[in-house]
């Protein structure tokens, strides 16, 4: 989903209608097979058994943990497999109020994704100073919606929708909500964010969901360029995707530390588990994904986000580099999607397609 303003005012950031319309193909395309391989909370129970801590939803293929207290994060996502739950999100052991939101299986990222330099940037003429949030961080990480407690505004058997306000917030002042919705084998999540301040920043969103990882784990990524950084994971020269991370086919999970932000990515992406027989595909309306793939650990993160780390600070400023200048009152809306298969199945509803296709050429 594109921005939705509630103004019409000139922004030199705004996306233009191809990309639009490219981003609107990218999530349409999400109904069809994804890509097979190559070389403290509110204690409520919705639409399955009680979970204490959680409202959770579910249904005939997915079930889907959460947390309105913890950032309104989720705290499991499983695949239902003949009565038994398969985690597709590493899953939150024993959620409760002191739960780290590191421990979380997926949170939001809001107003902004990852870490900001210095705690710092120019925008519009303005020296804008971004305080730290988490006091085990030396920068601003990840916004404020990951650490808010969300208040639920509606709960249905397959959706649930939370708010937060965060009107007092400095300097970004702003109203957010997440919608978690289940359509058979896939989960929705919809971010949306509006500027409450008095003066235009530019905002960004995105979703930081911890995968589970195993020793056959695989992941079909592409994308044209990546951020490579310093030893303080803060961006310092962007190249074209090195060989070991083109993931332009499905491909293992790399041994070595990846914690970078990468460009020019379609908005789609799978994830392999061939001894499971499983994949999952991740399909948003945004042009980066954040890969962050901790050595010798059961999980890595896959975060498709609409700017790359620090983009306030890069050479542009963050409108350069996909975030959206919102002026007082205008709002940012981005939509994420998580579709479960089992390979054999999708293999075999996708052979008649492509001989379909081989015949129309």
């Amino acid at each position: 989903m594109t921005v939705a303003r509630t103004e019409q005012r000139p922004n030199p950031a705004s996306t233009s209608t191809a990309q639009a319309n490219a981003r609107r193909s990218r999530l349409a395309a999400a109904a069809e097979p994804p890509i097979r391989p190559g070389p403290g909370t509110a204690a409520v129970a919705i639409g399955g058994a009680h979970t204490e801590g959680c409202i959770t939803l579910s249904n005939a293929h997915l079930r889907l943990e959460l947390a309105p207290s913890l950032g309104g994060g989720i705290t499991r996502f499983d695949w239902r497999d003949e009565g038994a739950l398969v985690p597709i999100f590493r899953p939150c052991v024993a959620p409760g109020p002191d739960t780290d939101p590191n421990q979380l299986a997926c949170y939001p990222l809001l107003p902004y994704s990852n870490r900001i330099g210095n705690g710092h940037f120019q925008f519009s003429g303005r020296s804008i100073d971004v305080p730290r949030n988490r006091a085990c961080e030396p920068l601003p990480l990840h916004g404020d919606g990951w650490l808010g407690a969300w208040e639920v505004e509606e709960e249905t058997a397959g959706r649930a929708r939370f708010t937060l306000d965060r009107s007092d917030g400095e300097p970004y002042a702003f109203r957010a909500a997440q919608t978690y919705a289940l359509d058979d084998a896939t989960l929705v999540v919809t971010l949306d964010v509006q500027n409450t301040g008095i003066d235009a920043l530019p905002f960004g969103l995105g979703l930081h969901p911890f995968l589970m990882r195993e020793a056959d784990t695989e992941l079909s990524a592409a994308a044209g360029g990546v951020w490579l950084c310093g030893d303080d994971w803060l961006p310092v020269r962007h190249v074209p995707t090195p060989p070991a991370w083109q993931f332009g086919v499905a491909y293992p999970m790399p041994s070595e530390m990846v914690n970078n932000a990468f460009t020019g990515w379609s908005g789609r992406t799978s994830v392999l588990w061939p001894k499971r027989r499983l994949s999952l595909t991740i399909a948003a309306d945004t042009d980066y994904y954040v890969l962050y793939v901790p050595p010798g650990e059961s999980f890595f993160c896959f975060e498709p986000v609409d700017h790359p780390i620090n983009a306030v600070n890069l050479p542009g400023g963050g409108e350069a580099h996909g975030m959206t200048v919102l002026a007082p009152g205008e709002r940012l809306s981005r939509q994420f999607r998580f579709t479960v298969e089992r390979t054999g199945e999708a293999a075999r509803r996708a052979r008649p397609k492509a001989r379909a296709r081989a015949a129309a050429r």
